[in-house]
């Protein structure tokens, strides 16, 4: 997309009051719409005219299953591999909406939706659609950012890391998901080693592990005098994270009590220590992770919908080491190299039979 070019965007919807106020909402702010009413008219549409990113509804007509949106979106990624689309559809139908990111949507929104969220969401979606090209290599990753500690050249794995490179320059909330064991702690390390924070502190809790009566004073600190046991003042995770990254692991696993409170300082950016005062500044970039799908807790009501939408600005998901066997040999390798250095060996190879 030319910088100089307002972007295009194509609405996808039989629901003509969806069409007018979607239009409506990305004209004022600032994006060329146009709208049409189902699959065929769209792909006509995609093959006729250049449009940057695509708004399209999971149902059509008087279907509930989400097979045309699914067929759609199929269609739309094989005809325009590089074009970024958007889904939208109901709480009911949350399912539909993370089979469709897994089938290459870049993200979902619901109906009826919020104007500032969905703008938002928009603007960062334009912004990562630039990125990954076809030709992208490893070596061309690595001359200008650091990935040192993630091991791999998969396709899957260079996407994830061209969306760290140009997401870690911003200060958006980010939210990895991914099986155990996928490296969703290392890619929050890249984004933080790789951004303008790089020289501050990036601080990581576990807020599975948290306990809800230890919450407010781990995450905000406490003054002295706040409770029984506080004998000194003492700086909350989020004090120690100033000016640099938070870093929320196993986010799915926080109970609602404590989402309210996270979600106060999303929202606000201020914070108040157990027994304070007053409230205090925050200065941190929030990157959560989850081995859970955080939509399907919303939907399920484990996690609050306003949280979810202050978290997964940009989402990044991890592909699972068994969609890139590729790369297996090149981490058995690593891992021996590493091992035989701490324990003061010499070079270590891996004969044909070893990586077989």
């Amino acid at each position: 997309m030319e910088a100089s070019r307002t972007p295009r965007i194509l609405v996808v919807d039989d629901d003509g009051a969806v069409q007018v106020s979607l239009a409506l909402l990305l004209k004022q702010s600032g994006f060329d719409a146009a709208c049409c009413d189902g699959p065929a008219q769209a792909l006509a549409l995609l093959a006729r005219e250049p449009f940057d990113l695509v708004l399209q509804d999971m149902n059509f007509s008087l279907q509930t299953s989400g097979a045309e949106g699914l067929a759609l979106l199929d269609a739309i990624r094989k005809q325009h591999p590089q074009l970024p689309v958007l889904l939208m559809t109901a709480w009911g139908s949350i399912g539909l909406a993370v089979n469709g990111i897994k089938a290459g949507a870049a993200n979902f929104f619901t109906k009826p939706w919020d104007n500032a969220q969905l703008v938002e969401l928009v603007r960062a979606t334009l912004d990562l659609a630039g990125a990954p090209a076809g030709g992208l290599t490893r070596g061309a990753l690595d001359s200008g950012f650091d990935f040192s500690a993630i091991v791999g050249e998969h396709p899957k794995l260079l996407r994830v890391l061209a969306t760290v490179a140009q997401v870690a320059k911003t200060r958006a909330p980010v939210l990895i998901l991914g099986e155990s064991g996928t490296g969703k702690e290392l890619v929050a390390d890249a984004i933080h080693r790789n951004s303008p924070r790089a020289g501050a502190p990036i601080v990581k809790i576990n807020t599975g592990a948290i306990t809800p009566t230890l919450f407010e004073s781990e995450m905000f600190g406490h003054v002295r005098g706040a409770f029984t046991d506080a004998r000194s003042d003492r700086k909350g995770h989020i004090a120690t994270a100033e000016g640099g990254t938070l870093f929320l692991d196993e986010i799915g696993e926080l109970n609602r009590g404590d989402q309210v409170k996270l979600l106060r300082v999303l929202q606000d950016g201020r914070y108040q220590p157990v027994g304070a005062s007053r409230s205090e500044q925050a200065d941190v970039r929030v990157v959560s992770a989850t081995n859970r799908e955080l939509a399907e807790l919303v939907a399920a009501g484990e996690f609050r919908e306003d949280l979810f939408y202050r978290l997964n600005l940009i989402t990044i998901r991890l592909p699972p080491l068994r969609e890139r066997r590729s790369d297996i040999p090149l981490l058995a390798r690593h891992i021996a190299a590493s091992v035989a250095a701490s324990y003061g060996l010499g070079e270590v190879g891996l004969s044909a039979s070893a990586l077989e």
